[in-house]
């Protein structure tokens, strides 16, 4: 059922929106009609607006078109779209072929032959004399790929020799030679350690230039042979004749250029010499790919593998032979593109020259913004900038801009006056019409194309005239207008890609003379350099913006390490772009709602702070590397100022970031942190890494305080002092278990595991602000914290594993059980951080703190396993406690069957609050209240004594108040007193160890004490053993079914079994040295009997 909204203004509304669009339309319209003379087909979509352009242009024309007007090239329907939108286009008698855009594919090709300009050598006849040698070390070839430009001398039909390379061991190591057969078609032999393929027919002998290739490996003896970008010939099997493989093409050899060589590097031979034009000779260690061959045939040179590349300068050319420089035409690559059959079979592919109709696609949103943008427009500047210009330079309405090729000189006069009118304010403020129509034109120029014979000046002229005009229309003043545009031009970071196109053009102004090409006006700079890799010792190398401000600057910088795998990777040379967008109207249009979205790992919080709002506060700036014009990834390091002043009550959480263009297409992109990570963060600056280049700024979170900068500092006292106190009181314990000799159990192993690695960690903790100004000394203090206490939790999961093994029957013997502890307590640590770092290394650490970094999910890492972990104790703790209860309510109802309710109530109260107070420390589970800690600083403040004082609980309950310890320590105190009896005739030995007095299990003396024991002592009956009954089939530990017992402590729950008393011992000590001092009754024995005798269950 439908909706109906009855409010009577609804209705007309919605009729008013309708006819003021439906106005708006007809205005632009007649506009577009009175200057075109026709108008394009318009249809809408609830979506969508598609402009369909009947004019046909070929592909790269149409998508320029598309882009000048702020619109897409139809991009290919889906599959559950395609019917109904072909249905739609011939509803308004739209029909054949249609250019499309798919979204998967970048045409990087370029449209159109174009000019280059080659030394040429002239072989004029055969003869005996010419030759030109390479300069060049050959390294050994595994395998080999050899092209050039080619002009065949028609007078003649004998065999020729394009090239040949020898070595000392063998003269016909690699050869090229042909000749012209009789049907008039030029034919390729190679030659490979002498063995010879059959001549094959590869191209017309015509005169006319020919591009060949021919490469060979090893594997296989596979070669090919390729002519004007085809393949003529290929087969396998050359030099692959004999019982072994065949050989590498051997290096340090001699390449000579027009002759046969029948001695090494000489013995030429007239009948077999060349004669006709050869240029563009280069030469690769590796066979290159169909699609390389053909950008290779236009003009481009692939520099990596590259063993020799065509230069003037490494050729020894002899004296007869004429060098002369011409223009060749590069031939245009071949491209199909994809098109869209209207009413017919669906899609299909034609050659991207073909010129056919096309539809632009806009946004309903961005359509309707960019016809109020024109139909409000006063048109201000662009009729200065005419009237200055003397001619149309920005036309009066963005859709009567037509795709026009610019040159250089034109593209120049019309920034230059552009600058002008703009500098000297005569339009204080750009109305979004303005703005639009100067971004056409920064379109326009971007598409420049540098012919031969230009004047290289001009363009760094072009260059700087862009970097200006760019700068002012980014200024304040001009804030809003890109707001009110910013859907018409998906998001303001459009300006940052047509600067990038603007910088592509400065490439051919390098040369080996100037290395580096650098423009800053303002608050914008650009920067392009070649890199030369062949060096013996490489650096970083960096691009450093001094800022406006004093003594501040930002850069970025390509590591060095990046350098040496670039090389590593056969790359000679790679040309860097770098540029830089101070803080001004690009960043706050970027914080904007709707751009200043960012696509991130979930942040945590330690409740201290609320988030509140994430702006761009610092300049933008930008790396890109390329090699062969194609772009190369990498990683990079970058550092930049913040430019966002601090608020009160405020934090500033900073975000290394970048750019996604592919994310939220509509908007032009939006932020994203993956692959970047904060190395080092200041007040002032933030210090990134990312493992990509592209274009990168520092996002800061501001977050609102929720806790006073005097409550923070309470925290930090009390987590210091918290600290200090457990390490002391762990060590002190750890000393305690080596010195005193308590009796070796799995019990007192655990826990001295447990002591080390919580003492080690809470050392850590303390000191750890201390590490966080260096940069290696903060990752290494994170990752030793992160493994001690992710060992701390870990111990306190076996102290749970040990105790559920004392209340559930275990199968599996002490030795293998320690082997279990270990691995769990030390192994799982281990593996956790080393997954960690070696999935997240440059993430690792978090910007303010040498702790985990809580922006990503690196943090998972930890809490993680201590939530399990705290999730298993708590399940222990229970368990334990319920046994511990039900075997105190059947020991209080059979030893003191007439005690009253309240006091049972209140014995079995105790019996369950004393296994909690002592198991709550060494279990971990103080640290549940961490999840209480975002509902107030009350709760913040129990964390942080809890747990920074737990070291201070396990002293107090494991050693303070352990009975075994203080046993261990009575007995080495008896053992020094009885040393000093000089009266005694024996030593007494037995006085070592307490197995020599009372059995550990029963509780009786030993047979040795008996006999000592006079005849009158009585000795009390043996208690009867209890078996537990009930329903959880468990087995009741030592020290549990004794725990209400007002003589024995709870503590032996997960401490240590009790000694006979120290009264007892030296009872008996007196009674064998001194028997007339001490006269024992029968009663006061049965009394120590049945203190210190224990019932085993």
């Amino acid at each position: 059922m439908f909706r109906r909204d009855l409010r009577p203004d609804s209705w007309f509304f919605s009729f008013l929106v309708g006819l003021s669009r439906s106005l708006l339309a007809f205005a632009v319209l007649a506009k577009n009609q009175t200057s075109k003379g026709f108008a394009p087909v318009i249809i809408e979509t609830p979506r969508h607006t598609y402009e369909y352009v009947a004019a046909a242009l070929d592909w790269w024309q149409a998508d320029r078109y598309c882009e000048q007007r702020f619109a897409q090239l139809l991009f290919e329907p889906q599959d559950t779209e395609q019917g109904s939108f072909s249905k739609l286009l011939q509803s308004h008698h739209i029909t054949g072929s249609l250019w499309l855009k798919e979204k998967d594919s970048v045409l990087h090709k370029t449209k159109r032959r174009r000019g280059h300009t080659v030394p040429v050598l002239v072989f004029r006849d055969k003869t005996d004399t010419k030759y030109v040698k390479v300069l060049s070390d050959f390294p050994a070839l595994p395998a080999v790929t050899a092209c050039a430009h080619l002009q065949w001398d028609t007078r003649t039909q004998e065999i020729a020799t394009i090239f040949s390379y020898a070595v000392p061991s063998f003269i016909n190591e690699f050869q090229l030679r042909g000749f012209v057969d009789e049907e008039g078609f030029v034919r390729f032999a190679l030659i490979v350690h002498g063995h010879h393929s059959p001549y094959l027919p590869v191209f017309r002998a015509d005169g006319q230039w020919h591009h060949f290739c021919v490469t060979w490996q090893q594997e296989n003896g596979t070669w090919a042979i390729y002519a004007d970008g085809k393949r003529r010939a290929s087969a396998s099997g050359l030099c692959s004749a004999g019982p072994s493989a065949p050989q590498v093409i051997f290096g340090q050899g001699t390449f000579i250029i027009g002759q046969d060589q029948d001695s090494l590097g000489g013995t030429f031979r007239a009948k077999e010499s060349f004669s006709g034009n050869i240029t563009d000779l280069h030469i690769w260690q590796k066979v290159l790919s169909t699609e390389q061959i053909e950008k290779v045939r236009s003009c481009w040179v692939i520099e990596q593998d590259l063993v020799f590349g065509w230069s003037s300068n490494a050729l020894e050319v002899e004296s007869t032979i004429q060098t002369v420089t011409t223009q060749l035409l590069c031939p245009g690559p071949v491209e199909e593109c994809r098109v869209l059959e209207v009413g017919s079979s669906g899609f299909g592919y034609a050659s991207c020259l073909q010129t056919l109709p096309f539809i632009c696609l806009y946004s309903k949103d961005a359509y309707w913004q960019l016809k109020r943008a024109q139909l409000e427009s006063s048109h201000s500047l662009a009729s200065c900038v005419n009237t200055l210009a003397v001619r149309t330079v920005i036309p009066d309405s963005v859709f009567t801009s037509d795709v026009q090729d610019m040159n250089l000189s034109v593209a120049l006069d019309a920034l230059d006056i552009l600058a002008t009118v703009l500098r000297e304010g005569e339009v204080p403020v750009l109305d979004p019409s303005d703005l639009l129509s100067v971004l056409q034109l920064l379109k326009q120029v971007s598409h420049v194309e540098i012919q031969e014979g230009d004047e290289l000046e001009m363009l760094e002229q072009l260059g700087q005239y862009y970097i200006e005009v760019t700068e002012l229309i980014l200024e304040e003043q001009n804030t809003g207008t890109w707001s009110s545009v910013s859907q018409v031009i998906r998001g303001p970071m459009a300006v940052v890609e047509l600067c990038d196109r603007m910088v592509s053009l400065l490439v051919p102004l390098l040369t080996p003379a100037r290395t580096k090409i650098t423009i800053q006006h303002g608050n914008i700079g650009v920067e392009v350099r070649e890199l030369e890799l062949s060096e013996q010792e490489l650096s970083g190398e960096a691009y450093v913006v001094q800022s406006p401000e004093k003594d501040r600057h930002d850069f970025i910088e390509i590591p060095v390490e990046e350098m040496q795998r670039l090389k590593s990777r056969g790359l000679h040379r790679v040309t860097v772009k770098n540029m830089w967008f101070g803080y001004g109207s690009l960043q706050r249009c970027l914080s904007s709602s709707g751009t200043g979205a960012v696509s991130q790992d979930t942040a945590a919080s330690d409740g201290g702070q609320k988030y509140l709002s994430t702006t761009v506060g610092t300049a933008v700036i930008s790396s890109a590397l390329l090699s062969d014009h194609q772009e190369i990834s990498t990683s990079v390091r970058y550092r930049l100022q913040h430019r966002v002043q601090d608020l009160p009550n405020t934090l500033l959480g900073p975000i290394c970031a970048f750019w996604n263009f592919s994310l939220s297409p509509d908007a032009g992109g939006m932020w994203s942190t993956a692959g970047c990570s904060v190395v080092m963060s200041l007040p002032d600056s933030t210090a990134c890494f990312c493992n990509h280049t592209t274009n990168f700024a520092v996002l800061l979170q501001v977050y609102e305080m929720e806790r006073t900068t005097k409550e923070e500092l309470t925290l930090q006292t009390l987590t210091f002092i918290g600290c200090g106190i457990s390490f002391f009181a762990l060590i002190v314990t750890f000393i305690l278990f080596l010195v005193v000799r308590v009796p070796k159990s799995e019990r007192t192993t655990v826990h001295k595991n447990l002591i080390f690695a919580l003492a080690a960690g809470e050392a850590l903790l303390m000191f750890s602000e201390l590490a966080k100004t260096n940069q290696v000394l903060c990752f290494m203090v994170t990752a030793f914290l992160h493994l001690f206490f992710m060992a701390a939790f870990s111990w306190m999961l076996v102290e749970g594993l040990l105790l559920w093994s004392k209340v559930v029957a275990v199968n599996m013997s002490e030795d293998r059980r320690m082997k279990f502890y270990y691995v769990t307590g030390w192994g799982l640590p281990v593996l956790i951080v080393g997954v960690t770092l070696a999935t997240s290394f440059n993430k690792y650490v978090a910007a303010n703190h040498c702790w985990l970094n809580v922006q990503t999910n690196i943090i998972w890492a930890f809490v993680g396993p201590v939530l399990f972990i705290l999730a298993v104790n708590t399940f222990v703790l229970l368990r334990v406690v319920m046994v511990t209860v039900a075997s105190a309510r059947r020991r209080s109802k059979m030893l003191t069957p007439n005690s009253s309710l309240e006091n049972q109530i209140g014995a079995q109260i105790w019996a369950m609050a004393k296994p909690i107070l002592v198991l709550l420390p060494v279990l971990g589970l103080t640290w549940v209240c961490g999840v209480l800690v975002h509902l107030g600083i009350i709760w913040a403040y129990v964390f942080t004594v809890l747990n920074s004082l737990q070291g201070l609980y396990i002293f107090l309950v494991y050693a303070i108040y352990n009975s075994e310890v203080r046993n261990a320590i009575q007995r080495m105190k008896d053992k020094k007193k009885a040393l000093s009896f000089t009266n005694c005739s024996h030593p007494i030995n037995y006085l070592s160890s307490p197995r020599n007095t009372t059995s550990w299990e029963t509780g009786k003396p030993s047979p040795a004490a008996e006999s000592a024991l006079p005849s009158p002592v009585q000795k009390e009956p043996p208690v009867k053993n209890i078996t537990n009954k009930g329903n959880f089939g468990a087995r009741i530990p030592i020290g549990i079914s004794s725990i209400m017992s007002p003589e024995r402590p709870a503590i032996e729950l997960t401490a240590f079994k009790c000694s006979v008393s120290k009264q007892g011992i030296l009872r008996l000590f007196s009674r064998r040295c001194h028997p007339e001092a001490v006269q024992l009754s029968s009663p006061h024995w049965t009394h120590e009997k049945g203190r210190n005798g224990g019932i085993q269950e």
